[in-house]
């Protein structure tokens, strides 16, 4: 007979997180664009003072896949917000950046 613990290990999906990215790149704005089969989201890093505010990643995702980002952003924000109090919107910051 299978184990059913061995059949779950098989399932997972290992993450591999490369060198180069495990720095991570900071981010203070977002621009986000659609289209019937993909959505591009812009990471932007906008220095203050600065003319120019260089794209420092893009993602490109099905329609059900940033639905699916939208709900574990909301479950985190939750669970976050549980933990350390309410993020307070900073006056002057709206739309989706």
């Amino acid at each position: 007979m299978a184990n059913p613990e061995n059949n779950q290990n098989q399932n997972q999906l290992q993450i591999q997180l490369r060198p180069e990215m495990a720095d991570g790149k900071y981010t203070n704005l977002a621009m986000i664009g659609h289209n019937p089969s993909e959505f591009l989201i812009d990471f932007i890093f906008a220095a203050p003072g600065m003319p120019q505010a260089p794209v420092v990643s893009r993602v490109i995702m099905s329609p059900e896949n940033a639905k699916k980002l939208l709900f574990a952003l909301t479950d985190n924000i939750k669970k976050y917000e549980s933990q350390f109090g309410e993020i307070a919107p900073r006056p002057g910051k709206v739309g989706n950046n």
